[in-house]
């Protein structure tokens, strides 16, 4: 008889464990299971994050757009800084990742675009040295050089010590053994780490995971102005944030920019460059594209659905997903959804896997 009941003890521990177990779903930069936890009033299908185990890793973004150097009659001016940071349990940072995109629309007193809108925006680690810091400016080392530097550096520290890093008045670095590699202004990067390492959720990376960052932009979207109609200069930015295991995707997370400067016929701005610039997961609803567009679910709500799929796919399993002439989405567990377009993420994903 012990025997047996030893048996369907195990039986029982072995039922119970089943259905505490769920599948991790990044929602708004949320990491949820999918099941064996309670769903919060009005969170339909989303539910409490798992209990942490050993060798488990956070996972942070934060994405800072600036457009306070446009200028009347010149040009509509961005600056993004993007920032990803893995953090495990005792809130020390276990990588770190920095990119950012310096681009710049160009406009005349009549309200027209003189910038070539089809030409590639390059990221400044894509760019490397032809961001031209060391040529142009004297630089004792390029950008990506040196912002790599700094992830190096804060790579084993947490973010109070990340904020502790000690920095002049105009917030560049004077500790002995960060100066000596970096003499651009840090206070933005240590801002970003922050805000990322606030940000952070499990979403099923591990200790040993490679963290993988993919950015893509352009100006496309921009048009001139005209004597009835105002004019606008637009970048658009699009960051994957995954790590993997070998081949396999062990988490991902998906956010965006719309930055836009708009303009009359005479080139004067008519935005206001000093108010912030949302991230679509940080405005969630307030995106509109169910109020505004009758869309099924919200843009961050949809690319979350859509992270949960990609979670336990190789690489090229994502760029397999079947799509429409318009890339949305036929597979029926992932249109029931997603109704908008996936190109795109599956070609970021694709460009951070590299």
């Amino acid at each position: 008889m012990k025997k047996y009941a030893m048996i369907l003890s195990l039986v029982l521990c072995v039922g119970l464990l089943a259905g505490c177990m769920g599948t991790p779903v990044v929602y708004n930069n949320c990491t949820c299971p999918t099941g064996g936890a309670t769903t919060p009033s009005g969170s339909a299908g989303i539910t409490n994050p798992p209990a942490p185990v050993e060798g488990d890793l956070k996972l942070g973004l934060a994405i800072a757009t600036d457009l306070s150097g446009s200028k009347d009659g010149e040009k509509a001016d961005f600056g993004v800084t993007i920032v990803a940071v893995a953090v495990d349990k005792d809130g020390i940072i276990r990588d770190c990742i920095i990119d950012g995109i310096a681009t710049k629309v160009e406009l005349d007193a009549a309200g027209a675009i003189k910038t070539d809108l089809t030409a590639p925006v390059q990221t400044k680690n894509e760019l490397g040295e032809q961001y031209g810091m060391v040529a142009w400016g004297g630089a004792k080392a390029e950008w990506n050089v040196q912002a790599e530097a700094f992830c190096q550096y804060v790579i084993g520290k947490t973010v109070e010590q990340v904020k502790g890093i000690a920095v002049d008045a105009g917030t560049k670095p004077t500790d002995a053994d960060l100066s000596a590699s970096v003499t651009i202004a840090i206070g933005g990067f240590q801002a970003l780490v922050e805000k990322a390492a606030a940000n952070a959720q499990r979403m099923g990376s591990q200790a040993g995971d490679a963290m993988k960052l993919g950015v893509t932009a352009t100006l496309s979207d921009s048009k001139a102005a005209t004597a009835d109609k105002a004019g606008t200069a637009q970048l658009d930015v699009n960051v994957a944030l995954m790590t993997m295991d070998g081949n396999t995707i062990t988490a991902c997370t998906i956010d965006a920019v719309q930055a836009k400067v708009n303009f009359d016929a005479t080139g004067k701005i008519t935005t206001d460059l000093t108010a912030p610039v949302q991230t679509k997961n940080e405005l969630g609803e307030k995106y509109g594209m169910v109020a505004w567009g009758g869309a099924k679910a919200e843009w961050n709500e949809q690319v979350a659905a859509f992270c949960e799929y990609v979670i336990g796919k190789t690489v090229e399993q994502v760029k397999g997903i079947a799509v429409d002439a318009g890339t949305k989405p036929t597979d029926a567990d992932l249109s029931a959804s997603v109704t908008i377009a996936i190109g795109g993420f599956q070609a970021l994903i694709e460009k951070a896997a590299q």
